[in-house]
């Protein structure tokens, strides 16, 4: 996995991991990486300060993450994937599929899909990501 810092045409920067360089690239080409802040997929990568080795106590491990904190992080990632992306139900290999063979615009989805049908799509050089789906509020 690599993780790279972008930015999109409205000069925000994010940054995404990817499995490798060449993903990045076919995913940028093909208009699938979209800006969190504005939905842009105009992306490009943004200049990065190499990682530095960091003193002992620097580099001693973080506590992991609370519950709580968890749960606020997914939920501010499903108000972004519900925000930016289109949502397309139990259709969601199929549009996978379209979007991947030009049949159907390029832009971010969202939707269902089973295991058997997330793993045909792995299988056939679509990209996809599961997600934890939390409710998107604490009430």
């Amino acid at each position: 996995m690599i993780l790279f810092k972008l930015r999109c045409a409205a000069e925000h920067e994010f940054e995404a991991w990817f499995r490798d360089g060449a993903t990045y690239e076919r995913q940028a080409q093909r208009g699938l990486i979209a800006c969190p802040d504005c939905a842009s997929n105009i992306v490009e990568k943004a200049p990065m300060a190499p990682r530095l080795a960091r003193s002992a106590a620097a580099s001693e491990p973080k506590a992991p993450p609370s519950p709580d904190q968890l749960r606020r992080t997914l939920q501010q990632l499903r108000r972004q994937v519900e925000t930016h992306c289109d949502y397309v139900g139990n259709r969601f290999a199929e549009e996978a599929r379209r979007i991947h063979s030009g049949e159907s615009e390029a832009r971010s989805i969202y939707g269902e899909a089973s295991e058997a049908e997330a793993r045909a799509l792995a299988d056939d050089g679509i990209e996809v990501a599961r997600i934890p789906w939390v409710p998107s509020s604490d009430a």
